[in-house]
C-alpha cells in the first residue's frame, strides 16, 4: 500500500471518529435536556407528555400533606392563576416551605406532576427568574380579568 492510500484511511479514520464523537454528544445533551413550564402552560396543556420537564412557581398555602409512609409528600405549586398538584417521594429541603418559591422536576401523569426533584429557595428574596416571571405574568393576567 502506498503512504497516500494510508494517510488517506487514516484522516477518514480521523473524521468518521470525531463524526462519532459529536453524535454521542449531542445525543446526550438532548437526552438530559430540561425545560421549564409554568403551572398556566402546564393546564394549558404546553407542556411535554411523558417527558421530564420542571415547573416552578410558588408553594400554594395549606396544600402540603404528607401520606404515613413518612416519605410521600403531596402538594400544589401555583402562578397565582393555575395550580398544579404534585407528589413527590423523599427528603424535602430544609427551606421548603408553603408559600415559598419552589422548582420541581418530572413528568406530569394523569394530572398529576410526579416530582423526582424539588429545588427550594435559598434566600427570603430569591425565586428562579423564570418563576418570578411567570408569577408577575399570572399577577398581571388575573389583574387585567378582575377590572
Amino acid at each position: 500500500m502506498k503512504a497516500r492510500n494510508k494517510r488517506l484511511i487514516l484522516v477518514g479514520s480521523g473524521v468518521a471518529l470525531l463524526v462519532a464523537a459529536v453524535a454521542l454528544v449531542l445525543s446526550a445533551f438532548q437526552q438530559n435536556l430540561v425545560f421549564f413550564h409554568t403551572p398556566s402552560e402546564v393546564a394549558a396543556g404546553k407542556a411535554p407528555t411523558g417527558k421530564t420537564f420542571r415547573i416552578g412557581g410558588m408553594v400554594e398555602e395549606g396544600s402540603i400533606a404528607r401520606e404515613a409512609d413518612g416519605l410521600t409528600v403531596r402538594f400544589a405549586i401555583t402562578d397565582t392563576a393555575k395550580i398544579i398538584p404534585v407528589t413527590y417521594r423523599g427528603t424535602l429541603p430544609d427551606l421548603f416551605k408553603e408559600g415559598k418559591g419552589a422548582v420541581v422536576q418530572g413528568r406530569l401523569e394523569g394530572g398529576v406532576f410526579r416530582a423526582t426533584e424539588v429545588l427550594a429557595k435559598h434566600d427570603e428574596n430569591y425565586m428562579p427568574p423564570e418563576a418570578a416571571h411567570a408569577v408577575e405574568q399570572a399577577q398581571k393576567a388575573a389583574q387585567t380579568v378582575s377590572q
